[in-house]
């Protein structure tokens, strides 16, 4: 064999050996590195939380522009949104599958894609139909393809300060509703609905980018290999664990009034008498009020002071009488009124619901372990889809039969308080009668799974934020 053909061969091999060579002997860190590129992966999801869920709050703006264009009611027009919002977190857990697949990365950018072109699509509707496609499955699909995903990345960058990093990830609603509500008012009234959907198809593409950012991270203890079946990917063999059966009820519920101000506290403010304009400032006040509370219960949440399915089912519950408060506020004097009011009810929610969104999140370490953590992330988008898909069009349904959004707002409050009263069945939602014995320490963090399936990750202020209490 000539040698130069014999040299082609050598190297050849060692093209295909080193790859693996290097990806077994590469050192793994310890554990997740609490920062570095974990930031710039919060600052991603940040912006994917924003592009989605904060877009989604501020699309009740153009409902009664729908409404009035294809003559339907109120009812008809909030489905749009509450198929969007339905999909989006039905599928997640199909995105987190895809993503311990193939990476969260092409997930992300792939869903910023299909996004973009669900509002493209959307602008040259013409009827409600093409809504329900463009914006309710196309859009929606391409939303759950990256909330999950880049939520469980963020997850694997940190440890101590995990729930305080998921809490300004979600900041990104809050910040998104401030600054797209005027904007998405503004180009409504220079636009139109359809160069307004035409623009925020422009937009939403930027979730790609984000998506790039997601950079893959190593741990010791990561799966060798992708996993072997559909059910396994999906992590429905989660719902056999007791503690998190309850977190699913109770989202569920809490998903069937939790998402109502999202579509319909803009027409709320509206019939209340206020402006155009009046009604953006009503959005604005809430989304402040969101974004702050999401970053001061995250850090709240991390010190281990109380432990966190308490401050669940506490903020929970807060919640749902925010939402009380809002459809109890009397209608205004005129348009001019700033609706001191529905303001200060507005405010109280957005505190309260912004309180409880890291919460939830950053409870399922210690209820199914880091191991879990990734596929739960989508289990929780499901559940809350359940009441999701309920919620806007029982609300549309009720301002339909009772002229206002009263008792749509009375009722989806309930729903929320409902869902907090059954957290309180979580381990340590309640004080205990007598200090349970303390265990041992977890054994340490190997990526995203744990050596003993039945230790729970302990927050970085003690054991008893976890540990079941009993009496």
């Amino acid at each position: 064999m000539p040698r130069s053909l014999k040299e082609a061969q050598t190297w050849r091999l060692l093209s295909q050996v080193f790859p693996l060579l290097q990806t077994v002997m590469t050192p793994k860190p310890a554990g997740p590195p609490d920062g570095g590129w974990g930031w710039v992966v919060a600052a991603a999801a940040f912006a994917v939380n924003g592009l989605s869920c904060g877009l989604l709050r501020s699309l009740g703006l153009a409902l009664p522009d729908l409404a009035e264009h294809f003559d339907r009611s109120a009812q008809d027009t909030a489905w749009v949104s509450a198929l969007a919002l339905a999909v989006q977190q039905a599928a997640s857990p199909v995105g987190s599958a895809l993503s311990t697949r193939w990476g969260a990365r092409p997930v992300v950018m792939v869903g910023g894609v299909l996004t973009s072109l669900g509002f493209v699509f959307s602008a040259f509707a013409r009827s409600l139909l093409h809504l329900y496609l463009g914006l309710g499955v196309l859009a929606g699909s391409g939303w759950a393809l990256v909330f999950a995903p880049a939520l469980g990345t963020l997850s694997r960058y940190f440890s101590r300060r995990r729930v305080l990093a998921v809490g300004l990830a979600l900041t990104g609603n809050g910040a998104s509703s401030l600054l797209l509500a005027p904007a998405l008012q503004l180009l409504l009234d220079n636009f139109g609905w359809r160069g307004a959907l035409l623009l925020l198809g422009a937009i939403t593409l930027h979730l790609t980018p984000c998506g790039a950012l997601l950079r893959p991270l190593a741990l010791p203890g990561d799966p060798l290999g992708p996993p072997r079946s559909p059910l396994a990917a999906l992590g429905l063999g989660l719902f056999t664990r007791r503690a998190f059966l309850v977190f699913a009820l109770g989202t569920a519920l809490v998903g069937g009034g939790y998402f109502v101000p999202y579509v319909h506290l803009a027409p709320h403010a509206l019939d209340r008498g206020l402006g155009g304009y009046g009604a953006v400032l009503v959005v604005a006040v809430a989304a402040v009020g969101d974004a702050g509370a999401r970053l001061l219960c995250g850090w709240l949440a991390d010190q281990g002071w109380v432990p966190l399915p308490r401050l669940l089912a506490m903020f929970g519950a807060l919640t749902g009488l925010g939402l009380l408060a809002v459809g109890l506020v009397p209608v205004v004097g005129n348009e001019e009124s700033w609706g001191g009011p529905l303001l200060a009810a507005a405010g109280a929610y957005g505190l309260s619901a912004g309180s409880y969104a890291p919460l939830v999140f950053g409870v399922l370490p210690g209820l199914v372990g880091i191991g879990g953590v990734v596929q739960a992330t989508g289990l929780v988008m499901m559940l809350m889809s359940l009441g999701g898909l309920l919620g806007p069009p029982l609300s549309g349904f009720l301002r339909d039969e009772t002229g206002d959004f009263t008792a749509s707002f009375l009722v989806c409050g309930s729903f929320i308080l409902s869902g907090s009263f059954i957290y309180v069945g979580l381990p340590s939602a309640l004080p205990s009668c007598r200090p349970a014995s303390h265990p041992g320490t977890a054994p340490p963090e190997r990526g995203e799974l744990l050596p003993d399936p039945q230790v729970a990750l302990l927050p970085p202020g003690g054991p008893h934020s976890t540990l079941d209490t009993t009496c």
